[in-house]
């Protein structure tokens, strides 16, 4: 008689092999926005060599009002670069823990493609559609995506 196969676990973790695949992903989305955090951050904090002295004073007004809203836009952009950056190191500290990938709402694995989209989630789809709609909530024995009644 043959033995009846053990069902199968549910995989809880990543394999090494495929932290290691991630944690290059990352490591090059940190290289690239760690360059692209230097230009932003270069564009805000350097003078501009094409300075507006030798124009009337009317368009040196316009000039300098168009230049100070863009240094104000780029520093925006770098502060979310700066915060995706954090996320990006935040991913690399989960990968060394060994609990990267893991959706911090429903426990369960990420699926790869999303994590290779998006290398610093910590949500799963389905815990995002629940985070961006509160009606839906999860009971105990049931699906997240069950509806309150």
């Amino acid at each position: 008689m043959k033995k009846a196969a053990a069902p199968e676990k549910a995989k809880t973790r990543y394999t090494d092999e495929e932290l290691d695949e991630f944690k290059q992903i990352i490591l090059q989305k940190l290289e690239k926005a760690g360059n692209d955090l230097q230009l932003l951050t270069d564009a805000y904090t350097t003078g501009n060599e094409h300075d507006t002295n030798d124009t009337s004073p009317t368009f040196k007004v316009l000039e300098e009002g168009y230049q100070v809203f863009s240094k104000e836009e780029n520093s925006k952009f770098a502060a979310r670069q700066e915060k995706f950056i954090k996320s990006l190191e935040n991913a690399l500290i989960r990968i060394e823990n060994k609990t990267y990938g893991i959706c911090r709402v429903t426990g369960k694995l990420i699926p790869k493609d999303r994590l290779r989209s998006v290398p610093h989630a910590t949500l799963s789809i389905e815990a995002k559609r629940v985070q961006a709609a509160p009606s839906l909530i999860q009971r105990p024995g049931t699906d997240l995506l069950d509806h309150e009644e």
